[in-house]
């Protein structure tokens, strides 16, 4: 293989040591493509014009270069047949040809003219038609005066080359028609300052084209989206980069740092782009502003010399690059980030909760899936941005290495992204990119933050109490790093005391879903530790005793403030408290629960407390949600499976009589759907007979049929039902009526006793 060489397309053929005299693109090349008019070829054939237009319009002398050119240079002949380039190259000459001959120049004397193609015996014509037969200079539509001419053949409208060659030309028309062409020719024709130039890189004996064609896999296509990018971007950055730091680099150390990275096509643009778009976004970040667009147009505006902060922004670029050369990247987020659920210390890497299917390597998930989505929802998110925009800020500011401080910087940061699901949006990324990049440069000093205030404070306790009892640091990782607290510890009392073996407990009961059930009936019996839903009360959050459902127990014990969860903090201190003895989890459990019960068939005072310790059956629901009536927990209640009432939920108190009463389907499976207030009826199925729970008691909606009313009235007699009404013995309570008798025991009764007479 010969050395390359860098050269522009007029100085190719004849230039240099003139052993090539021709451009054949070889049989084995397909068509020319860049001409197509799909959407996304019509884009980047857009972008790659401009970035022509640019750097012939500029009076620098850096130019832009297009990458490599291979070829086989045949001896004798001197024909080069190129092998990678042939886009570009059809490219450059159709440009050559619009400026030379609007320009007045005598295309029979130029040598870059003798450019063909062996692909088909009509787009070698049409070529030398173009080159022979050139428009006038002022023809104000070329493609209509060329389809008009003589030589012009009809068949040639369906030659794909020759199609894409006219849209080419229409399109160099559309964009050069108003230029000075005459200083353009110039500009392009210069050898000493070439505006436009290529490495060639010409091989010799080495087998036939198709062979090498095979070999080096080439494209024989347009230019990439991330080709195109990158030239127009090296152009935008060539005022502020005269020692072209940026493209000698992109092409060689960091080209293999992203090598690993690459796909299935083993080309590694794609991943490159994400990388240059996700940086690109962190400096508009950093400047205070959310772009929308196409990444080139933000790629100027950001680089564009006349913006006081073009070079840092390209600085930070390269830095962003450079700090991965000769680095393993997968093995640094390592240090940092698991996917597993296993308590954490600072000794050893944290759980990354938003990771999806365990990838927690932040570089690999920025190349592979940055500006990918979901429905609306970005794949790799807002928290993922900053994360790895913290550590390239502790890895430019203050270390490369992942040491135990980055740990702990990123925890807080992690721990904040976590708690900010309603902060964390678009518009507030400049002011979180700012935050995490002080917090991963300086540690946790701000008091002002644009992440959940509550989290924000509790981070700067935690971290208070624990430099002056730094031996509890385990317990707050342990806690930190479960799947339901993820960072949140405002439902515990940082106590040195006891926060060790709460941790503890709290680890072993919550970790095992088999026991929640119990856990929800266990932290009743100690409180009422539901949290409100809404301002107006009518709905309460509890945790949920089955299916895994980690974000009703997320919404109880990790979110809010710190006041807040004071009733809550006290139930789950000292359901912890009874779990830490030593024994089995389920046995501290059922002895909070068994305890409570026994007190409050004591003293005859039955709450609904009492009701959903007592009864499995009324903490059923798969939302952990429920709607009291007046916004009051009491004895008309909603149970819901999803988040709302228009979705079908269970009233606890009948189904819990339903069940109790072991009549199966001869009464309605009690299923209902509209408001809190609405009426809930229990329907048995032979005569319609209804029964619904009131704060008093049982109120009984008679049947239709007068046999089923005398069945009726027989069980009320027995059971002392007055003017449609089961009462419920009760006593006056602090606020309410409290039941002295159990008023699940007491329905059940009922409709046993009203299923037995046939109702």
């Amino acid at each position: 293989m010969n050395e390359s060489r860098i050269t522009t397309f007029a100085q190719l053929i004849g230039g240099g040591d003139g052993a090539i005299k021709r451009v054949e693109i070889p049989l084995i090349q397909r068509d020319y493509a860049q001409g197509r008019t799909d959407p996304a070829t019509t884009q980047i054939r857009s972008a790659f014009l401009e970035v022509l237009r640019a750097a012939l319009s500029a009076n620098e002398p850096q130019g832009i270069g297009l990458d490599f050119v291979y070829g086989d240079v045949e001896t004798g002949s001197g024909t080069l047949r190129p092998l990678d380039g042939q886009q570009r190259l059809t490219t450059l000459f159709l440009l050559h040809w619009y400026l030379a001959h609007r320009a007045g120049v005598d295309l029979a004397s130029e040598a870059w003219t003798e450019f063909t193609y062996a692909t088909r015996a009509s787009a070698r014509l049409f070529c030398a038609r173009l080159v022979g037969f050139p428009p006038p200079a002022d023809c104000e539509a070329p493609t209509d005066w060329i389809r008009d001419q003589s030589w012009y053949q009809y068949v040639w409208r369906h030659d794909p080359t020759i199609q894409s060659m006219l849209t080419m030309i229409e399109t160099i028309h559309q964009r050069f028609h108003e230029e000075d062409v005459t200083q353009l020719w110039y500009r392009i024709a210069d050898a000493d300052r070439p505006a436009v130039s290529f490495h060639l890189l010409p091989i010799n004996e080495m087998g036939a084209p198709e062979d090498l064609y095979i070999k080096m896999n080439s494209r024989g296509k347009p230019l990439t989206p991330f080709e195109n990018f990158k030239a127009r971007l090296e152009a935008d950055i060539a005022p502020i980069d005269p020692r072209k730091t940026f493209a000698h680099r992109i092409d060689g150390a960091w080209a293999d740092t992203f090598w690993p990275y690459r796909g299935n096509d083993d080309i590694i643009d794609d991943e490159l782009l994400r990388y240059l778009r996700f940086l690109i976004e962190i400096c508009e970040w950093k400047d205070g502003r959310i772009e929308q667009g196409p990444i080139e147009a933000r790629a100027e505006k950001l680089f564009d010399e006349r913006n006081p902060r073009a070079r840092d922004h390209l600085a930070y670029v390269i830095d962003a690059f450079d700090t991965w050369t000769g680095v393993d990247p997968s093995a640094y987020f390592s240090q940092l980030f698991t996917s597993g659920r296993a308590a954490r210390t600072s000794a050893g890497p944290m759980p990354l909760f938003s990771a999806s299917e365990g990838r927690t390597d932040l570089f690999d998930n920025c190349v592979s899936t940055y500006g990918d989505t979901r429905g609306a929802t970005r794949v790799f998110s807002f928290g993922q941005q900053l994360l790895l925009a913290a550590a390239l800020a502790y890895r430019r500011s203050v270390s490369i290495e992942a040491g135990s401080e980055l740990r702990e910087r990123l925890r807080v940061i992690r721990n904040l992204i976590d708690a900010s699901e309603n902060e964390i949006r678009l518009d507030r990324m400049p002011a979180m990119l700012a935050e995490v990049e002080r917090i991963a440069v300086d540690g946790l000093t701000d008091e002002v933050t644009a992440f959940n205030r509550a989290q924000f404070d509790d981070e700067l306790l935690k971290a208070r109490i624990r430099a002056i009892h730094p031996e509890i640091e385990s317990a707050v990782f342990a806690l930190e790093d479960t799947v339901i607290l993820r960072g949140s510890l405002v439902a515990f009392e940082l106590d040195p005391e006891s926060l060790p073996r709460r941790a503890e407990a709290f680890v072993r009961a919550f970790g095992d879903t088999a026991n929640w059930t119990q856990l929800t009936a266990a932290l009743l019996a100690v409180a009422p530790y539901a949290r409100p839903r809404d301002r107006e009360r009518r709905s309460f959050q509890f945790g949920v005793g089955q299916d895994g459902n980690l974000a009703s127990w997320r919404a109880v014990l990790a979110i809010g403030s710190r006041d807040a969860l004071s009733q809550t903090r006290r139930a789950l201190g000292a359901m912890l408290d009874e779990v830490a003895t030593g024994e089995p989890v389920e046995t501290g459990l059922s002895a909070l629960r068994s305890r409570s019960l026994r007190e409050a068939e004591l003293e005859r005072e039955f709450d609904w407390r009492y009701y959903l310790t007592k009864y499995d059956s009324m903490r059923e629901g798969k939302s952990g949600i429920y709607f009291g009536h007046n916004g009051e927990l009491g004895y008309s209640l909603c149970m819901l499976n999803k988040s709302q009432l228009n979705s079908h939920y269970r009233d606890p108190y009948l189904l819990a009589v339903w069940k109790e009463s072991g009549i199966g389907d001869l009464a309605d499976d009690p299923w209902f759907t509209g408001y809190e207030w609405g009426e809930r009826w229990l329907t048995l199925r032979r005569s319609g007979t209804r029964v619904r729970c009131r704060a008093n008691g049982y109120e009984i909606a008679p049947p239709s049929g007068s046999e089923h009313r005398r069945a009726l009235e027989s069980v009320a007699t027995k059971l002392g039902v007055r003017d449609g009404l089961m009462p419920v013995p009760q006593r006056a309570g602090e606020r309410h009526m409290l039941d002295s008798a159990d008023r699940i025991k007491i329905g059940a009764d009922l409709i046993t006793a009203l299923a037995a007479e046939g109702l």
